[in-house]
């Protein structure tokens, strides 16, 4: 009889002590968080087109767009920051061009002189579908709409957890995701990789992840603690995150391994937002385990709260 072959990351059965490592993942991730708004004041981030402001065309063109012939083109004319992307069907282009020095006046030049270059690498026929500019004002929107977007997207996820479970439960989630959220802007600003409004997408993709990570964890807490009452919490805390170290590694691992191949066939385009989330799921899986976990030690749980309806199981048992 043939055998099946299953992946396995980790054992079905750990036993990690990762509370005892608890104190220096916690120094680890305060000193990375506070390099991390360092380097935001310092170095800033690198906005992008969508942020600064600058022109936006869309382009279609006779036949299948060679978007690798018209980057070169465009991007030959010194004007800045130019992306270019296949928009909709293969024979229409989305080209942003960063804002030019001056007023309206030099935004319209610069238009016209890509216009011109356009027809000189494609011939006649091309259709200037939209052109757009973006201004000051408008980048300033979009930035006040991604900040209030990540922040009602916070207080969203503390009100779930509360609800779910209990206020420490709650704090504890909620300062994992602050904590991935910090590190994700101190990833761009060390690297200089363009902050755009798909890395604001990106980073509340890393939000939802890294808060079903947790929830994964707390869910085995709680049930952990309705089996075992007498169990230190320290302990009980640890066989929890064993218990779903497999599942937990498993969903990041084959996370990954999508994320790396969109990284290596996606090209420039979606360069930045595939990064950003390989950062956020290994960042995510980390606070999961190293912040959300061990601030239930120092805040403490009520365990006759999670005590209705329970049975005692194999509750008066503490491990060696």
């Amino acid at each position: 009889m043939a055998m099946a072959w299953k992946l396995k990351l980790v054992p079905d059965k750990t036993t990690v002590p990762f509370m005892a490592l608890r104190r220096l993942a916690f120094g680890l991730s305060a000193a990375l968080a506070v390099l991390s708004i360092v380097l935001l004041f310092v170095l800033g981030l690198n906005f992008g087109i969508d942020f600064r402001g600058g022109t936006l065309m869309q382009v279609k063109t006779p036949g299948v767009a060679n978007i690798a012939g018209m980057r070169d083109a465009v991007g030959g004319l010194n004007l800045g920051e130019v992306t270019l992307q296949e928009f909709g069907t293969a024979d229409e282009v989305l080209i942003r061009v960063e804002r030019q020095a001056g007023e309206t006046a030099d935004q319209l030049a610069a238009i016209e002189v890509i216009k011109r270059a356009l027809e000189n690498t494609i011939g006649a026929g091309i259709e200037y579908r939209r052109v757009e500019f973006v201004g000051p004002q408008v980048s300033g929107e979009l930035v006040r709409a991604g900040a209030l977007a990540l922040g009602l997207a916070l207080v969203a996820m503390l009100i779930y957890i509360w609800f779910r479970f209990e206020w420490q439960f709650s704090v504890g989630a909620v300062a994992a995701l602050v904590h991935d959220v910090i590190l994700t802007f101190g990833f761009f600003a060390i690297t200089g990789l363009e902050f755009n409004l798909s890395i604001v997408a990106a980073i509340l993709t890393i939000v939802g992840y890294s808060m079903n990570d947790t929830v994964v964890v707390y869910d085995r807490v709680r049930e952990n603690l309705r089996k075992y009452k007498k169990m230190d919490l320290k302990d009980l805390i640890d066989m929890s995150i064993n218990d779903t170290l497999s599942r937990t590694t498993l969903t990041s691992f084959t996370t990954l391994l999508a994320l790396i191949a969109l990284a290596v066939v996606g090209g420039p385009v979606i360069a930045g937002f595939v990064l950003a989330m390989i950062w956020g799921v290994v960042i995510g899986t980390y606070s999961s385990i190293f912040v959300a976990a061990p601030v239930l030690i120092y805040l403490g749980v009520r365990r006759e709260a999670f005590d209705k309806n329970a049975e005692e199981g194999a509750g008066n048992t503490t491990p060696a």
